[in-house]
């Protein structure tokens, strides 16, 4: 299984690159079906359609106090939909944005000024616009940003070459213009309650599909992903009232701070502040460790270097925190104005 994903995906991102289509392995009418069951699962368990908390601003003030007097504050930019956004949560120290804010702060001991641009409902077209907010204005680049994507994408059938194609172009005017970029690779539809069997299978099997094609052209334009899979692990699996929100399809708090802990480590890392002795590492082809992440939620790829051409380059596989959540960084989720 894990080769034939990769194949897959290497197809995606190789039609992504070269402006071909490419629908994955499942037909227009199944995944047709898959969108009536989504939506329908949304009816049954009413959705969220309340604006998340606005979390822009200055986390960790109060490390610039005895921080080192000349350094800057890290200029943190969030993009995507809506889990990006933090929709279902109802306070700002909730969202992911303020949770990743707070613990970059505590890790970098640094002020961290958060932007987010991120849209409910989007899909990764809406990516440009949300790249041209952050790089057009009068505002610094950010230093480092975090795009979480992809399920609007599969839910709204948009071509997973064209998901990705979006996806890498906007990785590439953000890594040309000086930013680090981590992706929170497509989460695994197929963890949704009301969605049943057999097409369960079919949301995950899609997910997983498109989330490995995203690390593919990530990872070749020298950003770093974390496989966002059930969001993250068993846990969603095994204590869905807990993880998911009130309407069943957002994230409660408890599962936006799952997910974040698990993006923390490779967001500090980008920025040279995270130590890497803590992780299990190692080297596979970029399709296969884009293949293998998919499967294995928490599991960041980097960049391991080029061997030979455009198929022979190499990523770096690691698993920084343990299957299910066992190891977790301990710095502080609260916000930290």
């Amino acid at each position: 299984m894990p080769m034939s994903r990769a194949r897959v995906a290497r197809r995606i991102a190789t039609a992504a690159a070269y402006g071909g289509g490419g629908a994955g392995l499942l037909g227009g009418a199944v995944i047709g079906l898959l969108l009536t069951e989504v939506q329908l699962a949304r009816r049954t368990v009413g959705g969220s359609e309340a604006a998340p908390p606005t979390a822009d601003g200055r986390y960790g003030s109060a490390f610039a106090a005895y921080g080192d007097a000349g350094a800057q504050p890290v200029r943190l930019a969030f993009l995507g939909d809506s889990t990006a956004a933090g929709q279902g949560v109802h306070r700002v120290g909730e969202t992911p944005g303020a949770i990743l804010a707070s613990g970059l702060a505590a890790v970098a001991e640094r002020p961290v000024d958060l932007v987010n641009v991120a849209l409910p409902g989007a899909c990764s077209d809406d990516l440009a616009r949300q790249v041209g907010l952050l790089l057009d204005g009068p505002d610094p680049v950010p230093e480092v940003c975090v795009i979480m994507i992809g399920a609007n994408d599969v839910t709204h059938r948009m071509p997973p070459a064209d998901s990705v194609r979006h996806l890498a172009a906007a990785v590439r005017r953000l890594r040309d213009a000086g930013a680090e970029v981590v992706v929170g690779t497509c989460p695994d539809l197929g963890t949704i309650e009301p969605v049943y069997q057999p097409l369960r299978w079919v949301a995950r099997r899609l997910s997983r599909q498109l989330a490995a094609a995203q690390t593919i052209a990530v990872i070749e334009l020298g950003g770093r992903t974390v496989s966002l899979g059930q969001l993250l692990g068993p846990e969603f699996a095994a204590n869905p009232r807990e993880m998911f929100g009130p309407d069943n399809y957002h994230p409660s708090a408890t599962g936006y701070a799952t997910a974040a802990m698990a993006i923390l480590p490779t967001l500090c890392a980008a920025l040279g502040v995270w130590p890497d002795a803590d992780s299990e590492e190692s080297v596979l082809p970029v399709a296969d460790a884009a293949a293998a992440a998919a499967g294995a939620s928490g599991t960041e790829v980097a960049s391991a270097g080029s061997g030979g051409g455009h198929r022979g380059r190499w990523a770096l596989l690691r698993r920084r925190m343990a299957s299910g959540g066992e190891r977790r960084p301990e710095a502080g989720v609260s916000a930290l104005t």
